[in-house]
């Protein structure tokens, strides 16, 4: 999805598909195949609208793609023993053990 025909294309078939849909649904009536297509189209269409506010965030709308390459901070974790008071609270849950053992 990286321009905007690319984008337009996208809602056209989705039109297309809310035609489908209705057309489907007034045929069939109210039948639970018909109400699983329809809760599927609803969320197809959520997704989109989902997909328009992630395009406009990252520019793609205007054919722009932003790659932000972003380096966590390492933090060490010390090989001592902790103090046993900071285990007060927590409940031995038993030893691990494998489900492939």
């Amino acid at each position: 999805m990286s321009t905007t025909t690319e984008l337009d294309q996208l809602h056209e078939l989705i039109s297309g598909m809310r035609r489908c849909v209705t057309s489907l649904a007034s045929r069939y009536g109210d039948t639970p195949a018909m109400r699983r297509i329809v809760n599927d189209a609803e969320r197809i269409l959520n997704d989109i609208d989902r997909l328009d506010i992630d395009a406009e965030e990252l520019d793609l709308s205007r054919g722009v793609v932003h790659t932000h390459h972003h380096v966590g901070e390492k933090i060490g974790i010390p090989d001592t023993q902790y103090a046993s008071d900071f285990w007060q609270d927590v409940d031995d849950e038993g030893p691990l053990t494998s489900p492939f053992d």
